[in-house]
């Protein structure tokens, strides 16, 4: 008996999705910072046994859309609950549930098998995570619930043991050794974002886009060019600091991070150019790999 199929994860932002996703696959594919609002696309990741494939997928956090860009990011969501044959819905040990309530009803009108995972329960009591436990399936009746700490990781192959026994029958969607449907290029972008997350506050990191110009693979070394895409003139110089010391910090750490993820050595150039609100032109998300209406 083989057992395949898609495991979409869905919650608010800051509850640790992205850390349960890699600790599930084994591998950083997400982008892991203390920021809200960091993973934008839907990025997946392949875990394959002789008897199964776990194709899990990363989603933005569920937001109130103030720009196209985040109705895009809404639009991954919405599509994660409608084409998954297990839904892991992910909350945490602080967080208030409001503003999941649309997604929450729509997992229970899905009829989609589902998982409520309490993360971060290192950060509780044991009287307080049972009640969480008790919320939660009044919530969504029909869910296993599977307290974990996706950090410390903490019952991660208990919920992957919930995880199997969810998945239906059915042959492998990938090659067995594939680990994700993400390019190169894909992750040399993630990878200069989350250092430009970790190095700027405020509004810095939520208007730059990046995009990979050029990348050239070569025996001894990966030759990568990239462009960060501000929202104004003003940012450019934020991004850049004083005799672009700031943009040199970001390159260093990036192409560290690329080496390492690479294997071997990368030669790393960055450039900054403006897009004027980029966040709202149509074009310029298709061209950066959103989908719109």
């Amino acid at each position: 008996m083989h057992k395949s199929g898609f495991v979409n994860i869905i919650g608010n932002p800051n509850v640790g999705k992205s850390t349960l996703m890699n600790a599930l696959v084994g591998e950083k594919l997400s982008i892991i910072t203390s920021k809200a609002q960091t993973t934008r696309h839907r990025i997946m990741g392949i875990v394959s046994s002789e008897d199964f494939q776990i194709v899990y997928s990363d989603t933005p956090g569920i937001l109130k859309p103030s720009y196209k860009l985040q109705e895009s990011m809404m639009k991954f969501v919405t599509g994660a609950v409608a084409d998954a044959d297990v839904i892991l819905y992910v909350t945490d040990t602080v967080e208030r549930g409001e503003r999941s309530a649309e997604i929450i009803d729509r997992i229970r009108q899905s009829g989609v098998p589902a998982i409520v995972v309490i993360n971060k329960i290192d950060l509780t009591t044991p009287e307080a995570l049972e009640a969480l436990v008790d919320k939660w399936q009044g919530e969504l009746p029909e869910a296993r619930i599977v307290p974990a700490s996706a950090k410390e990781n903490f019952n991660i192959e208990g919920l992957f043991k919930t995880i199997l026994d969810l998945l239906p029958e059915g042959p492998a969607f990938y090659p067995k050794d594939t680990l994700t449907d993400k390019t190169l290029r894909f992750f040399a972008s993630e990878i200069i974002r989350e250092k430009i997350l970790r190095f700027y506050d405020k509004e810095i990191p939520y208007c730059c886009e990046i995009e990979i110009e050029s990348y050239k693979e070569e025996p001894a070394i990966d030759r990568i060019a990239a462009t960060i895409y501000v929202a104004r003139d003003s940012q450019k110089g934020i991004l850049i600091g004083h005799k672009g010391e700031k943009l040199k910090r970001v390159g260093q750490a990036a192409r560290e991070d690329m080496e390492e993820f690479l294997g071997k050595k990368v030669f790393l150039q960055l450039f900054v150019k403006v897009s004027d609100d980029w966040r709202n032109n149509e074009r310029q998300l298709r061209r950066f790999g959103y989908e719109l209406e």
